[in-house]
């Protein structure tokens, strides 16, 4: 049986350089995002037929969330990673910040991942020593906060690293790893042009990091270069 893994947020940047990667190394891939007809994902889908997965999922609706599991129809899963997230504003400050954008990211970045994690337990479960990635930011650490600001998405990413911690331990009985992962500074539409990190390099550094997790280090914090990230 050939190792599977679970992606959101796939069609542009990280997610999908990740499903280009995970691929070629011959895995089998479910792509999840809000519009997977995208050219790029329809592209790698004529390269690698069955092996790519298409599914439907905005990580917050639950409808969809359920349907894609029910599509997997009990399938082991490896590997999954928990990519979909959202940085609406780079300039909220403490009189700009408004209660919805703050809300929408804690839903994406913080709630959603958990939600997927669980709707998928039981095909992390079925699979032996299943990994959980979450991607999160070296922004959510709050030693490394040293200029203040963006707010939503801080604290947002900050929850999520609180989360990943709780299901390290909550998951351990059923065989399953959760780490958090800093991608670094990448060239994307959320990261800018003046990123110094491309997708391609994140990806293949991210990609070698989640295949050489183990048991001592679950419930961690790293960098796409394996070093640990302070929380």
């Amino acid at each position: 049986m050939s190792h599977s893994v679970f992606i959101t947020g796939t069609t542009r940047g990280i997610g999908l350089e990740l499903v280009r990667q995970f691929l070629e190394a011959g895995s089998k891939v479910f792509a999840t995002a809000r519009h997977p007809e995208s050219d790029a994902l329809q592209s790698l889908k004529a390269v690698h037929g069955d092996e790519l997965q298409l599914l439907t999922l905005d990580v917050t609706n639950s409808t969809e969330i359920q349907a894609a599991v029910t599509s997997l129809a009990g399938q082991p899963v490896n590997l999954l990673i928990n990519n979909a997230g959202l940085y609406q504003s780079r300039s909220d400050d403490v009189e700009s910040l408004a209660t919805e954008t703050w809300l929408q990211e804690f839903h994406v970045n913080a709630i959603a991942p958990f939600m997927v994690t669980r709707a998928l337990r039981g095909n992390l479960a079925a699979a032996d020593d299943a990994l959980v990635a979450m991607i999160s930011s070296k922004m959510g650490s709050m030693a490394d906060n040293t200029s203040g600001g963006a707010y939503s998405y801080r604290s947002s990413k900050a929850a999520l690293n609180a989360v990943t911690v709780c299901l390290a331990q909550d998951l351990a009985g059923d065989g399953t790893r959760v780490v958090a992962l800093h991608p670094g500074w990448v060239r994307t539409d959320m990261g800018g042009a003046n990123a110094p990190v491309d997708a391609s390099q994140s990806a293949s550094g991210l990609r070698k990091v989640m295949t050489g997790i183990d048991e001592n280090q679950n419930g961690g914090f790293f960098d796409y270069t394996g070093a640990a990230i302070p929380w």
